[in-house]
C-alpha cells in the first residue's frame, strides 16, 4: 500500500509535532553547561563544580543520542535530496555526532577525581563550539528550508505522499481522480525519484520535486492557478511545461507524462 505521511512535516512527529526540535535543547544545556560548569569549578577551586559538570557530561551524550534517532528520520525523508538544505543538514548531522564524540573522550579522560585536565577541557570547548554552530544550522533548515514546517493554508499545498515501484516505459497508477482539490499536491517517490502530482483548473499535471535553484522541494512550495513557488528563495514554475515563470531559478524544471482516466490519475515512467 502506497505509504501516505506529509513530506514537508517530520515523520518522527507525534500529533504533527516534530521529536527533533523538542529534544535537542537537553543535549545543548547538558554539554555546554557541562563546560561551563568545568571552567568555573577550576577558576573558583568548587570541586562540587566538576562533579556536577562530569555528570552533565553523561546526560547530555544520552540525551544527544536520543535527539538523534529522530533527527536521522528527518535527514532521510524530510530533507529535500540534492538541495543546499541537504548539504546543510549533513554539516549539522556531523558537526553534532563529532561533538559528542569529543565530550566522551573528555569524559573518558577525566582524572579519578572528575577534575579534567587541560586536554578534556580542550576537546569540551571545541565540543561545545561545535555544537553551537551544529544549531545555527539547525535553525536555519527550519527557518529558511522549512524542514517540518507545515505551512499549508485552506487545504492547500501539500495533501500527502505515495511509494511506488516500477518500470521504466510503465503507465502506474498514482491517484484517484478526486483525491487532490485543485492547488493541491502529493509527492510521489517512484524508484527513489521524486515527482511531484498537482491538481490545477486544467487538470492533473507531474514534475520533478527539485526547484532548479538549490534543490527545494517543490511538493512543500505552494501551486495557485498552475504554477508552483519554491518557498525557499520563491522561484516560480509553469507545472505545465515547466517554464520559468519567476526567478532566481534560470533553467526549467523537467516534466511529466500525466493522463486521468476511469477516475484515476496514471503515471508514465521514465
Amino acid at each position: 500500500m502506497p505509504n501516505r505521511e506529509p513530506d514537508v512535516r517530520s515523520r518522527a512527529q507525534i500529533k504533527a509535532h516534530p521529536i527533533h526540535p523538542a529534544l535537542i535543547p537537553f543535549p545543548f544545556a547538558f554539554l555546554i553547561g557541562a563546560t561551563l560548569f568545568d571552567l568555573s569549578g577550576l577558576l573558583l577551586d568548587r570541586v562540587e563544580f566538576l562533579t556536577t559538570a562530569g555528570h552533565m557530561i553523561v546526560a547530555g551524550i544520552a540525551t544527544g543520542l536520543l535527539a538523534a534517532i529522530p533527527g536521522a528520520v528527518d535527514y532521510v525523508y524530510a530533507v529535500p535530496p540534492n538541495s543546499s538544505g541537504k548539504t546543510r543538514a549533513t554539516k549539522h548531522a556531523l558537526f553534532n555526532v563529532t561533538a559528542l564524540i569529543l565530550f566522551a573522550v573528555a569524559w573518558a579522560l577525566r582524572g579519578e577525581d572528575g577534575s579534567p585536565g587541560a586536554l578534556p577541557l580542550s576537546l569540551e570547548v571545541i565540543g561545545a563550539a561545535m555544537l553551537a554552530y551544529a544549531g545555527l544550522l539547525g535553525g536555519t533548515l527550519v527557518v529558511r528550508n522549512m524542514v517540518s514546517v507545515d505551512h499549508r493554508y485552506a487545504n492547500k499545498g501539500q495533501w500527502n505522499d505515495a511509494s511506488f515501484e516500477a518500470r521504466k516505459g510503465e503507465t502506474i497508477e498514482v491517484a484517484d481522480a478526486q483525491e487532490l482539490k485543485e492547488d493541491q499536491m502529493k509527492l510521489l517517490r517512484i524508484n527513489g525519484r521524486r515527482i511531484v502530482l498537482a491538481r490545477t483548473a486544467d487538470g492533473y499535471a507531474a514534475f520533478d520535486d527539485g526547484c532548479t535553484h538549490r534543490g527545494g522541494s517543490l511538493a512543500g512550495g505552494v501551486l495557485i492557478s498552475g504554477t508552483v513557488q519554491c518557498l525557499w528563495h520563491g522561484s516560480q514554475f509553469d507545472v505545465a511545461t515547466g517554464a520559468v515563470a519567476c526567478g532566481p531559478a534560470e533553467k526549467p524544471i523537467t516534466v511529466h507524462a500525466v493522463e486521468e482516466k476511469r477516475g484515476k490519475v496514471w503515471l508514465e515512467i521514465v
